[in-house]
């Protein structure tokens, strides 16, 4: 297991970082070296003026009022799991520092019991909104339309959510021996708890951390860098 947790959860996670990195950083100089359009790409209606232009870019960004329109069946999914998924890494933050104020004001018990509570939560509504676009992809309209890309991004993010929610649902180790164990990864000094290593959720920790590694790989070559690109292509559409 301890060497399982070692390939995974320490050099695997930092080659990936590495190459997440890398890779979003040559994503970014092949973006800022395209020559521009000298035809105005813009959509009507178009804002007049420089703030109008931004905070369009943003509603069209984070709201997707196209997408709304045009399916929200498959809007009302996204955006539950973008949500949720903005929820589950705002909870990851814990790993690296606890909250200030949340254990005093709620106590140990309380924090717990809240973040056990809003940890479940978002993992659910994430597993939910994937197994929804494999069944949209798989028996829906759009079976034609889907590659075998779609099925593996998929297949990483449900294996990410899945692991995350046995540890969740069935792991015993608290929050303090986690940020332990990435601390020690920030610090450049890898080591893994034995409370880790020697738990019911070890092996689910390490496939966990290996999905992560393989999407985090993946990333910047995938369609999901769209996530970065939506800023920039966005803003071009309200110019």
């Amino acid at each position: 297991m301890e060497t399982y947790l070692q390939i995974t959860s320490v050099w695997g996670t930092y080659l990936a970082i590495a190459v997440f990195v890398l890779g979003i950083a040559w994503r970014v100089y092949e973006w800022s070296t395209t020559p521009k359009s000298p035809v105005p790409l813009g959509l009507f209606p178009k804002p007049k003026t420089g703030a109008g232009r931004f905070g369009k870019m943003l509603k069209d960004t984070f709201l997707a009022p196209h997408s709304a329109r045009i399916e929200p069946r498959m809007w009302l999914f996204a955006m539950m799991f973008h949500v949720a998924a903005l929820a589950a890494f705002v909870g990851h933050l814990r790993i690296i520092q606890e909250y200030p104020l949340l254990p005093q004001w709620l106590g140990e018990d309380g924090m717990n019991t809240f973040a056990a509570w809003a940890g479940g939560i978002a993992g659910t509504l994430m597993m939910i909104a994937v197994l929804y676009w494999i069944g949209r992809r798989t028996f829906g309209p759009f079976k034609n339309l889907s590659v075998p890309e779609d099925f593996l991004l998929l297949a990483l993010l449900l294996g990410v959510i899945i692991m995350g929610n046995h540890m969740r649902f069935f792991g015993h180790v608290h929050a303090e021996t986690y940020r332990e164990w990435f601390q020690s990864l920030l610090a450049f000094r890898p080591m893994l708890p034995d409370e880790i290593v020697h738990s019911n959720v070890g092996w689910s920790l390490g496939t966990h951390m290996l999905f992560v590694d393989l999407l985090l790989i993946y990333f910047p070559f995938s369609k999901l860098v769209h996530t970065i690109g939506s800023f920039s292509a966005n803003l071009v559409r309200s110019e």
